[in-house]
């Protein structure tokens, strides 16, 4: 393949086809991690892109249309709690504000990529024009404990859950913890905590539906010992793949924040990403079918909840997915594993 790096940090490699001016297969997927990730989530799916490619190249095959693929940048971001910014950015989805965003260290994302040697003023050139996508798809590990379970190497993915992101900040004033009376404080700490367990009683007041929602990250200032906190700042990170019941559940939330807010004399609260559900098409989804009764695998069919920057490539083009299977549904975690042999199976 013939490989680059566009200016929003995507390694892309090109395979050409029969038809160089065709729109592409895109293979991809990421290869960022959490800080306390593994190393299958996203770079499975890389590598075998890189190894589908190979495969094709070894046995002579030439492709109708070229195939691309894409480790994409930045699809976790912890970093600067806006998800999938390559996927975004080839597709023209980046929002305003996203260069001036900053991580716990104060470094703008504009900056972090211009060290990396991007540039930021040329993204148009690195936008695909409409049509110039076929289809998309991608291999991830399930990173839940469904195949596990059930002993099943591989899964069809049918949809993705829309996650949605906010962050808290909650505001209140400090003051010394042994000479402020209880009844006379303003303790932003004791108000998030209340939030995060009304968040929690909030998502799970239907059972067995696939609604969730986590807390994975709090900040306290001044973070003393012997300190009333005054400024709390935590993460929501709420997914369904129901759109409407996520949105109930949302001003179910944002309602209960102002009302705690209130009562403790507290506020306030902001957006970082917004994700609707998405469909992964039919006619992939079948052709999956297909080749996996030939290679005699009884594959189960499934949502994905995590998001994947299939998420964004379905506002171009038709998506498709394999799970594979990871050791007691671990993920996000050192951990992590999933057999190199299933997953070359797939392939």
């Amino acid at each position: 393949m013939s490989v680059k790096i566009d200016d929003f940090g995507n390694l892309i490699g090109r395979l050409e086809g029969k038809n160089s001016d065709g729109p592409v297969l895109m293979i991809g997927s990421h290869l960022d991690s959490q800080p306390y990730g593994g190393r299958f989530d996203g770079t499975a799916g890389v590598l075998a892109g890189v190894e589908a490619a190979m495969a094709m190249a070894e046995q002579g095959i030439i492709p109708e249309v070229p195939v691309e693929v894409v480790a994409f940048c930045d699809e976790e971001s912890w970093r600067f709690k806006k998800g999938l910014f390559g996927s975004r950015g080839i597709v023209g989805k980046l929002e305003p504000g996203e260069l001036e965003r900053t991580d716990k260290d104060g470094i703008t994302r504009k900056q972090a990529l211009l060290d990396f040697g991007c540039d930021p003023g040329k993204w148009e050139e690195s936008v695909y024009p409409p049509g110039s996508i076929g289809a998309y798809l991608e291999l991830h590990i399930e990173q839940g404990p469904i195949l596990d379970v059930q002993k099943k190497p591989v899964g069809i993915v049918t949809g993705i859950a829309g996650p949605l992101w906010l962050t808290v900040k909650v505001k209140g004033f400090s003051g010394h913890a042994g000479s402020v009376p209880m009844d006379m404080r303003k303790d932003a700490l004791l108000g998030a905590t209340e939030m995060i367990g009304e968040i929690n009683r909030i998502v799970k007041q239907e059972p067995g539906v696939p609604s969730v929602a986590t807390v994975g990250s709090l900040r306290v200032f001044p973070d003393s010992p012997n300190a009333i906190p005054e400024e709390v700042e935590f993460t929501i990170d709420l997914r369904d793949t129901d759109l409407n019941r996520r949105e109930r559940y949302e001003q179910q939330i944002r309602t209960m924040i102002v009302q705690v807010s209130v009562r403790h004399n507290l506020n306030t609260i902001q957006e970082e990403t917004n994700f609707k559900p998405v469909d992964c098409a039919e006619w992939i989804r079948q052709m999956i079918r297909e080749e996996s009764r030939q290679m005699n695998l009884d594959c189960p069919e499934m949502m994905s909840g995590p998001f994947h920057d299939a998420v964004t490539l379905s506002h171009v083009c038709d998506i498709g997915m394999i799970f594979v299977r990871c050791k007691d549904g671990i993920s996000h975690n050192p951990a992590e594993f999933a057999s190199y042999d299933e997953s070359i199976t797939t392939i």
